[in-house]
């Protein structure tokens, strides 16, 4: 981290706290200077990258001032409200015409479901790519489309060390992407007409995948800081014949919830005591804004229930789909359904994560990545706090880079994605979240990307939208 952003963190956090009060002035570069012991240059660098998180604001002759909030932070939602038992999945229309028209580069992308393509090493990943691909035999090639990539794989069980799991090497499958590794261990559990317990609200593609195996979805409610409602789960899963889970148990995409390792230990026991497998969607783990990562209920599992999906597109190289299962007793099934269907993911994209994972610095990137995306994430809060309407409640999650917006009841999300799409903002409604199409009056935003005046802008004109219902 350079100078300068330490020193924006140091009054970023003073503000926080509430030691530098809205609408007080805080120290001017002269004294800034004399007291941090930085030259007057970094103190400027310091006080721009504040004012384009919206924190701070320079007055004509004045000086620079921590920026009027519209009152106290905008408070957390509530227990996400109850659902039917069971529902048939339908919403792969509405889902496609939402992400169709956030195909525009010039629209301020806070419907997006990656962070900005900015934070990741392209560079120096494509020299990992020539150097591997320089040392590859033509016999490796044939080898690693079937079983994946040797060097990978062990790199992926170190990462797994690294969170507190034992994992043999022989439990993992390569796959294309994340999502390729869910629906492979969703298809290796259940059968068309089977119900699976999702969350709710959930990320759209689990119902997307859902719709497409003819699986019937039970949503339990997720609260937007402890995670799944176990007390929900465990009544549906004593009534119901539900024969597999697919949970995100850190980082819950839409609401960034995660559950603790003792509610996390509760869920294996329910698992456990019903014999139902967990298809753990775990992609966020690595970008966590504490000091370590969140152990996985993978860490847990005796039994090999817990079907363990991974994947490098939201921390290091979304375009060249490297994603990974551990499937515990479902592996060879897995691998089997894999043959059958996409064979492998690139083998060059795998040597080039692996050269990179080995050579590159992962986690020194890692670092300046949850760095940069809680610094947005600040950002993007104080920004609401000022625009948005009162009665407005939004999730602050410790990890990610999403949001979750609750507006008051008159808000018509879909409405709200219409009016803002057309002045070049775009953004998640919450009905492509439910399986039920609920949270109509909610909204996923996108804090992933860089923060300046045209993320201001586009937040106090969702203001006004607001204000409009």
């Amino acid at each position: 981290m350079k100078r300068y952003e330490r020193l924006a963190d140091t009054i970023a956090e003073l503000i926080r706290t509430g030691i530098l009060a809205p609408g007080e002035r805080i120290p001017s570069v002269r004294q800034a200077s004399q007291s941090y012991g930085v030259s007057p240059s970094t103190v400027f660098q310091a006080y721009y990258l504040l004012e384009d998180r919206g924190l701070i604001q320079a007055r004509a002759r004045s000086g620079y001032f921590v920026r009027s909030l519209a009152g106290l932070p905008l408070p957390e939602p509530q227990l996400t409200p109850a659902v039917p038992p069971t529902t048939e999945v339908g919403v792969s229309e509405l889902v496609f015409s939402v992400l169709g028209s956030l195909k525009n580069p010039h629209t301020v992308p806070f419907g997006s479901a990656f962070p900005s393509p900015d934070l990741f090493p392209m560079a120096r990943l494509a020299r990992s790519m020539t150097s591997s691909l320089r040392n590859l035999s033509p016999h490796d090639i044939i080898a690693d489309m079937t079983a994946g990539n040797a060097d990978l794989m062990r790199q992926i069980a170190l990462r797994y060390m690294v969170s507190g799991v034992r994992l043999p090497i022989e439990e993992l499958v390569v796959t294309n992407g994340a999502l390729e590794a869910l629906n492979l261990g969703l298809q290796s559990v259940t059968q068309a007409g089977d119900l699976v317990a999702i969350e709710s609200p959930t990320f759209y593609a689990c119902l997307q995948v859902l719709e497409r195996l003819q699986l019937k979805a039970v949503e339990i409610p997720v609260h937007p800081r402890d995670g799944i409602d176990l007390a929900v789960l465990r009544e549906r899963m004593g009534s119901l014949p539900i024969k597999a889970c697919w949970f995100m148990s850190s980082f819950q995409n839409p609401l960034g919830a995660s559950l603790d390792n003792s509610r996390k230990q509760q869920l294996y026991n329910l698992l456990q005591e019903h014999q139902v497998p967990l298809i753990e969607d775990d992609v966020y783990a690595e970008l966590h804004y504490g000091e370590r990562p969140p152990m996985p209920i993978k860490g847990l599992d005796s039994e090999g229930l817990v079907i363990h999906c991974g994947s490098f597109s939201k921390t290091l190289a979304p375009g060249y789909r490297v994603g990974w299962v551990a499937g515990g007793r479902f592996t060879e099934r897995i691998a089997r359904l894999k043959l059958m269907t996409t064979i492998s993911p690139s083998v060059p994209a795998q040597t080039a994560i692996a050269d990179y994972l080995q050579h590159g610095g992962y986690d020194r990137h890692l670092r300046k990545l949850r760095h940069a995306l809680q610094r947005q994430q600040e950002a993007m809060l104080a920004s609401a706090a000022r625009h948005f309407p009162k009665g407005t409640r939004v999730t602050q999650p410790d990890g990610g880079y999403f949001l979750w917006f609750e507006f008051p009841e008159q808000v018509d999300s879909l409405q709200l994605f219409r009016l803002a799409l057309a002045q070049g903002i775009s953004l998640a409604p919450g009905p492509i979240f439910s399986a039920s199409q609920s949270f109509r009056h909610c909204a996923r935003l996108n804090h992933g990307h860089a923060w300046g005046p045209d993320s201001e802008r586009a937040m106090e004109l969702l203001g006004r939208m607001l204000r409009s219902f």
